[in-house]
């Protein structure tokens, strides 16, 4: 699937819902909508209601969701053009531990994941991540959620004025090291560069743009100096009062900005199946 590719279906009689509910989920980020149902086409007041809280709020959750693919693409390309990152793997797959009847496995199948932002080792990232839950295990296997614009904001100035311009080198070897960082740098790793605090396009606010996964060294700094200040920022940006822990349910649907915030994955037994499907939004959709 890509951004060219035309999404089946659609409705010409969206329906205005009067009675949805934003809720907080957390102080650290997130917004649950509530009184909505997915498989419906939203009337473009009320979309435009829920992407103005997600853009300031980094997450959206939606309850209790009975989606098809084609159902979820329809409501993920209202955010942004569907579309593969290039040197990234597709834009719909699944993330699961169930193999198929051919023996193949869904993306990142088991255990923790470090925090990182979605193929931030790319030139073009995603500027969105949609994932809808279909089997979850008992315990365990869920997401946390680290706010960047609140971990840039709680920065002390002088070490914002320090790192204002510098850009950092993301890397990934998903062949390799797929869930942890690496402690020696991955040969043919794909790779990009980008700022160590983000402009983020909707808001104009800046954001913490880095991750314990996926950022490797800043650019044009000694090395023991660049790794002193990635550790403490690392530290700094999964501060708990910056951070959201969403436990999994069956028809969870959650929305998150590629841009403001970073995710990461607890443990959980591998003899239970984790399976949710992604889509990934590649371009902004105004």
């Amino acid at each position: 699937m890509t951004g060219n590719d035309p999404i089946p279906g659609g409705d010409a009689n969206p329906v205005l819902v009067e009675d949805v509910e934003l809720r907080r989920l957390s102080p650290a980020l997130g917004v649950e909508v509530c009184g909505v149902d997915l498989a419906r086409p939203l009337h473009d007041s009320v979309f435009e209601r829920i992407r103005d809280a997600w853009e300031q709020r980094c997450v959206l959750l939606f309850r209790r969701q009975r989606l098809t693919l084609i159902k979820q693409l329809q409501f993920a390309s209202r955010f942004g053009k569907i579309g593969d990152a290039e040197g990234g793997p597709p834009a719909v797959l699944e993330v699961s531990n169930v193999r198929n009847v051919d023996g193949s496995q869904g993306i990142l199948p088991e255990g923790p994941i470090d925090y990182h932002s979605d193929q931030s080792y790319t030139e073009r990232p995603p500027i969105a991540t949609m994932l809808y839950a279909m089997d979850i295990p008992e315990r365990g296997g869920n997401t946390l959620f680290a706010n960047g614009f609140r971990a840039y904001d709680a920065l002390p100035i002088d070490v914002r004025d320090r790192l204002l311009a510098r850009r950092a080198l993301h890397l990934y070897d998903y062949q390799t090291y797929p869930t942890r960082r690496p402690t020696v740098r991955p040969p043919g790793a794909k790779q990009a560069c980008h700022p160590l605090f983000r402009v983020h396009g909707p808001t104009g606010r800046r954001a913490l743009y880095v991750s314990r996964l996926m950022t490797w060294s800043i650019v044009d700094m000694d090395a023991d100096e660049s790794r002193v200040t990635l550790d403490g920022l690392f530290r700094h940006q999964e501060s708990p009062e910056f951070v959201y822990e969403h436990v999994w349910q069956p028809g969870d649907l959650v929305v998150w900005d590629n841009r403001s915030c970073i995710h990461g994955r607890t443990d959980f037994a591998p003899t239970e199946a984790r399976r949710l499907r992604r889509v990934t939004m590649l371009e902004h959709r105004a």
